[in-house]
């Protein structure tokens, strides 16, 4: 069994996790690595998305179940709360960013989930994202984060993947990676002008 690797904040994030993997949680809702990679793409994009919009990704689409009220509030705050304090590490103090991965058996990080939750995020807003792209300087912030992700996607063809060895190069260290490539992320789209996407 896999336990999340590091858990800042444990006591709120551990009553969260117990929820997500609860029977009163939707059955394809993120689980809280994925939700935490989701969050910090959302924190770390260019441009604002209101919460209205972002939570029912959290729960697939479906209406998550709870015991009581208290409970709703605790589980909704706490989601708002790892929000705000994605944003207020990576405006404040980019050093004191961790996300939150799996652990496995041997003690590595688990990061496939974190970064399959990160380019949900990115998805919500894919034009948007174009400028980091197509930035030769900054789209190796983002482009690590996809790679890793298509590893949570086991339909993708083999093929269309990097070769074992490059692979394995980038799986190196990944959690630290990832983390330096949030902050690069939060830098680079925070004194850009914001031009929101217009919805239809």
């Amino acid at each position: 069994m896999t336990q999340p690797f590091p858990l800042p904040d444990p006591a709120y994030l551990d009553a969260l996790n117990d929820y997500l993997m609860s029977d009163r949680s939707p059955p394809e809702c993120m689980d809280l690595s994925e939700l935490d990679g989701f969050l910090a793409g959302l924190v770390a994009g260019p441009e604002p998305i209101a919460p209205s919009e972002w939570f029912p990704v959290i729960w697939d689409g479906e209406e998550p179940a709870f015991a009581s009220k208290a409970e709703a509030e605790s589980v909704l705050g706490t989601i708002l709360n790892r929000y705000n304090a994605i944003a207020e590490s990576l405006d404040n103090d980019p050093a004191t960013f961790s996300p939150v991965f799996w652990e496995a058996d041997d003690g590595t990080p688990v990061v496939e989930d974190w970064a399959h939750g990160f380019m949900h995020a990115v998805s919500l807003r894919t034009e948007s994202w174009e400028p980091v792209l197509q930035d030769e300087d900054n789209a190796v912030l983002l482009i690590p984060i996809g790679i890793i992700a298509g590893l949570a996607v086991p339909e993708i063809e083999a093929d269309m993947r990097m070769p074992e060895e490059a692979m394995e190069e980038l799986m190196e260290d990944a959690d630290m990676m990832l983390a330096a490539c949030v902050v690069g992320l939060r830098a680079f789209w925070r004194d850009r002008p914001v031009t929101p996407t217009v919805r239809h």
